[in-house]
């Protein structure tokens, strides 16, 4: 199936000894993907016809003279085909060769942001929906092996958009980021759209602070005050159903900070507000449930393992973005082991041995977390302990 690549810009830049090239927006279904040359694209190509032969469209002719506007023109229009008919063989479109250059064009474009390489790592893209009534809905985060275009076009009936947005749960890790303008100017637009859709709950004094700091553009004083506020930093869900205290209950879920935070709305109309700590929770699956009637949206379910006051007990909360949910478990889970990990090195220079050592062994046997997803299941699974995440799992595998 054809892509619907388009290039949008070509922009004729100087280079540093004197020469002059074109660089080239390519975008997918209005969404630029990144900046790229004609030589990087020639040199993908070449690298492709070994692999594919004849089945790889013809590419534009390389030019030996100065090229005239109407020539940079056609080459522009000749590269959009191109790049609109090499995706019409899924056999090219699934090759590493393809993925893999369309992975370092996205690298590039976050470096364009003007992020250093050393704090991409703190963002990730992410498919996010504008609700009709105004409110934000993130549907998904983009895995690290996802093409982001692909998945757009078969999300297209969702009206999706791709955006990027920061990847910690911690709010404290803002300190590493706020003496770089590039990712100082993303953290302060994230907080000014999570205000503007109340992911954040601001008194009504704080509110007229955080007015009066955007309106003079004090980003960084915006951002110290916004940091002091009620789920800043944490990722909001849209409204689910959940089985926690009882059956039949609704819920807002904010996710950050180490916990998990309900607003519960229960069948008397009543409202109360629950906090499920991290380190209070075993296990979690997430089972694929199928439609309940043809023509229905997919069901998914989430349930944790909880010990709420010394006994253990499942909570289920139904929601789509039950992976978005486990994705954000994991996370929070990660930067505790780091943390861990980090004050461990610090006792490893402060603390005789035999303590250090008992000091690590309570750190690990703290929490022992279990992930896992079943599809269209409905019974109960334990899992076996060589899918432990908490002790084995990286954060390069999140």
């Amino acid at each position: 199936m054809k892509l619907h690549f388009s290039i949008t810009a070509a922009e004729e830049l100087r280079e540093r000894r004197g020469g002059s090239y074109v660089l080239y927006s390519v975008c997918l279904e209005g969404f630029l993907l990144g900046k790229a040359r004609y030589s990087q694209l020639r040199r993908w190509d070449a690298q492709l016809r070994q692999l594919f032969g004849s089945a790889v469209p013809a590419f534009p002719p390389k030019f030996y003279l100065a090229m005239t506007k109407s020539m940079a023109d056609e080459r522009r229009l000749q590269l959009e085909q191109y790049l609109q008919n090499v995706t019409l063989d899924s056999n090219i479109t699934n090759s590493d060769v393809f993925i893999g250059f369309f992975r370092k064009l996205q690298q590039v474009a976050s470096c364009k942001v003007g992020l250093p390489r050393e704090l991409i790592k703190y963002f990730s893209l992410f498919f996010f929906q504008d609700d009709d009534d105004g409110a934000l809905s993130v549907v998904k985060k983009v895995a690290d092996f996802e093409l982001p275009y692909v998945s757009l076009q078969s999300m297209k009936e969702l009206h999706c958009k791709l955006g990027i947005r920061k990847w910690y749960m911690d709010p404290c890790l803002d300190i590493l980021l706020m003496d770089c303008r590039a990712s100082l100017n993303l953290l302060y637009m994230q907080a000014v759209q999570e205000v503007k859709k109340n992911w954040v709950k601001p008194t009504e004094g704080q509110m007229q602070e955080l007015e009066f700091l955007q309106k003079n553009v004090n980003k960084a004083k915006f951002l110290e005050l916004i940091q002091k506020m009620q789920f800043y930093g944490y990722m909001r869900l849209d409204p689910c159903i959940c089985d926690y205290p009882e059956e039949g209950c609704s819920a807002d879920i904010y996710l950050g900070n180490n916990e998990i935070n309900c607003c519960i709305k229960l069948p008397t109309k009543q409202t109360k507000e629950v906090s499920f700590k991290i380190n209070r929770l075993r296990s979690w699956q997430v089972t694929f449930l199928g439609a309940a009637k043809d023509g229905e949206d997919d069901t998914l379910e989430l349930k944790f393992e909880y010990n709420d006051s010394g006994t253990w007990q499942w909570i289920i909360l139904y929601t789509k973005q039950a992976f978005l949910l486990s994705s954000c478990l994991k996370k929070m889970i990660s930067e505790q082991m780091m943390k861990a990990d980090k004050e461990g090195q610090e006792m490893d220079i402060k603390m005789p041995g035999s303590t250090k050592n008992s000091k690590n062994s309570s750190i690990q046997q703290k929490q022992v977390v279990h992930s896992g997803f079943i599809s269209r299941k409905r019974f109960l699974v334990r899992p076996n302990e060589e899918d432990c995440v908490f002790e084995k799992i990286r954060e390069e595998d999140l």
